[in-house]
């Protein structure tokens, strides 16, 4: 036996460190099985990209390849069509998570991809915030929202989103981000619709330095005053930018598989990780669009250890980034936080 997958064997279980999930969106975190299966039941073809029991091949690294990718992901929304769809994956989702150790999620969606079928962008988020408050209760792991607005659309319905996120702030939505091609428009085009969300209370997590470099994570920081940044890791680009993020406590929701999967480097071991952990940036692991990507929350955590060399302590250290830069309650942090103490004092298997 290999030197190496001795020491594997004698690591901690990772799917047994506590941790926050905050970079999951909501049609991706959907279990293949189940794409089939509503696929089938609403008589829609799906690509073969999308039947394959593994994960479809994606470079969205040009306007073609992101298109591709945006087209399978459409495809995929396109079967959840009623109250109950949307219950079954929030539920199943809250399980998948639950298995890989998170304690805390938060799900990201933009609900006008779902209204058209569900009555309207309010009764959409009764149905999403209902499905989660139920996933929670039946799962124990902690659940919120945070709604996303489309940076392909016009900044006006940005507005309406925040407008809209800010009314459920008292029932489970704790967040305002901007996904999407970041390589379309300015983002500050969209600094009304994040001062909307700020000024109601919410946390700002826009998307920015993972298909663009780092003056998109400068213009997250800058015009929308982010205090976390879904991807980020192009920052390792600009050892000044760097410093800034850790500076100001900054959050990374880092997706190493995501950023293999769609080319913005091409192997694990070239995802910047080291260099923002070094620098002290935060960073919150996440699995992105898992459906896409073939991989969840604990897969994160492996890829870390095993293509950049972090010790169990750095994980530990990671998953209480990870809680730290979540927005849950003091109480659950605190759990969360013991548990990891827990996980690092036990002896490994």
């Amino acid at each position: 036996m290999r030197q190496d997958l001795g020491m594997e064997e004698r690591a901690r279980d990772v799917r047994l460190l506590p941790k926050a999930h905050l970079h999951l969106h909501f049609t991706g975190s959907m279990r293949p099985a189940t794409l089939l299966e509503l696929a089938d039941k609403y008589g829609v073809h799906l690509p073969d990209a999308l039947k394959s029991a593994e994960p479809p091949k994606l470079r969205a690294t040009d306007e073609r390849g992101w298109f591709r990718f945006q087209r399978l992901y459409d495809m995929a929304r396109s079967v959840l069509r009623s109250p109950e769809d949307i219950r079954r994956l929030v539920r199943e989702a809250a399980e998948e998570d639950a298995a890989d150790g998170s304690g805390w999620l938060e799900i990201q969606v933009d609900p006008t991809s779902y209204a058209p079928r569900l009555g309207g962008l309010i009764p959409t988020m009764e149905v999403i915030l209902d499905a989660v408050h139920s996933a929670s209760r039946e799962t124990g792991i902690g659940m919120a929202v945070v709604v996303a607005a489309n940076r392909m659309k016009h900044p006006l319905d940005a507005r309406t989103l925040a407008r809209l996120a800010v009314r459920f702030k008292d029932q489970g939505v704790v967040g305002f981000g901007l996904s999407n091609d970041e390589r379309r428009g300015f983002a500050r085009d969209f600094d009304r619709a994040f001062a909307i969300a700020r000024h109601g209370g919410l946390l700002a997590a826009p998307h920015g330095g993972e298909l663009s470099g780092p003056s998109s994570v400068r213009d997250c920081l800058d015009d929308l005053h982010a205090t976390r940044i879904g991807h980020g890791v192009r920052a390792a680009e600009d050892p000044r930018l760097l410093r800034k993020l850790a500076e100001r406590g900054v959050t990374c929701e880092v997706c190493p598989s995501s950023n293999v999967a769609l080319g913005v480097y091409e192997k694990p071991e070239a995802v910047p990780l080291r260099t923002l952990f070094d620098a002290g940036v935060p960073m919150a692991l996440g699995a992105d669009d898992p459906l896409l990507f073939g991989s969840r929350l604990a897969a994160q955590y492996r890829l870390v250890r095993e293509s950049h060399g972090f010790s169990d302590e750095e994980l530990a250290e990671l998953a209480r980034q990870s809680v730290r830069a979540s927005v849950a309650p003091q109480d659950v942090q605190e759990k969360l936080l013991s548990g990891v103490d827990e996980w690092l004092a036990a002896e490994p298997a």
